[in-house]
């Protein structure tokens, strides 16, 4: 796209079911390369990109095991599933020719980075793509949360939130309920207050206290980041 893109500074948001395509649970190595080609994409256009990315794909397979497990070991299980996607992501796209860092909230330094936010604010700057791993490093924090806090740290202008199958927002779950309906725009606290599956509460209300605007969008369509990046209205916009 020849148009000067919207955002300066942008965190993207994935999931760990973005990563799976058509698998059970794992890693689907096309999946990976699409969502690599995109970010190279909006990175190209001069964009500054941090992604924050989930454990979802790695934990189906862990569920069994975790079944009964104390909630803190549970989480630190799905912290260190956090890395092994950062490290994948960060080899798709470094295929691509994107300088990439990994950041991890937990100390493996044979791997990653320690989180360090003035040396991940200046990979931003030399235009290297920063991924955040491991969540906030505290059980009991969802990695939406982590989201919203290394956004806010790094002052990221928007959060993009990239949904699986669905194209934003809806009143309740589209893929269960034939009634609803989707919502284009809302404001955080109206989010939390409708338990409206977004982010978390925690999330959102940093986002709302920092006036961060979330951008809840269909992952499967490739040019939706692209669309996002140059200023169009692209699925839901949540805001103060």
């Amino acid at each position: 796209m020849d148009e000067p893109p919207a955002f300066r500074r942008i965190l993207l948001k994935l999931s760990g079911e973005a990563l799976m395509g058509s698998l059970d649970y794992g890693t689907d190595p096309k999946r990976l390369t699409a969502i690599a080609e995109q970010v190279a994409r909006v990175h190209a256009r001069g964009v500054e990109l941090a992604i924050v990315v989930g454990a979802g794909n790695i934990y189906r397979g862990m569920e069994g095991a975790a079944a009964g497990m104390d909630r803190a070991t549970a989480d630190y299980m799905g912290m260190l599933a956090t890395v092994l996607n950062a490290l994948a992501l960060q080899d798709a796209l470094e295929k691509q020719g994107v300088h990439t860092r990994v950041q991890s909230a937990i100390d493996i330094q044979e791997v990653a980075e320690p989180y360090i936010r003035r040396r991940a604010m200046r990979h931003l700057e030399k235009h290297r793509v920063v991924i955040f791993a491991a969540g906030t490093g505290n059980p009991f924090f969802t990695t939406d949360t982590a989201a919203a806090l290394r956004a806010i740290e790094v002052h990221a202008e928007a959060i993009l939130m990239a949904k699986n199958g669905v194209e934003g927002v809806y009143t309740s779950d589209p893929r269960t309920d034939p009634d609803a309906e989707f919502i284009s725009r809302i404001t955080h606290m109206e989010a939390v207050s409708r338990r409206l599956r977004v982010m978390d509460a925690t999330a959102l209300t940093l986002c709302a206290e920092n006036g961060l605007p979330i951008y809840v969008f269909n992952m499967d369509d490739e040019r939706n980041i692209d669309r996002i990046v140059s200023g169009e209205r692209v699925g839901t916009l949540v805001t103060t």
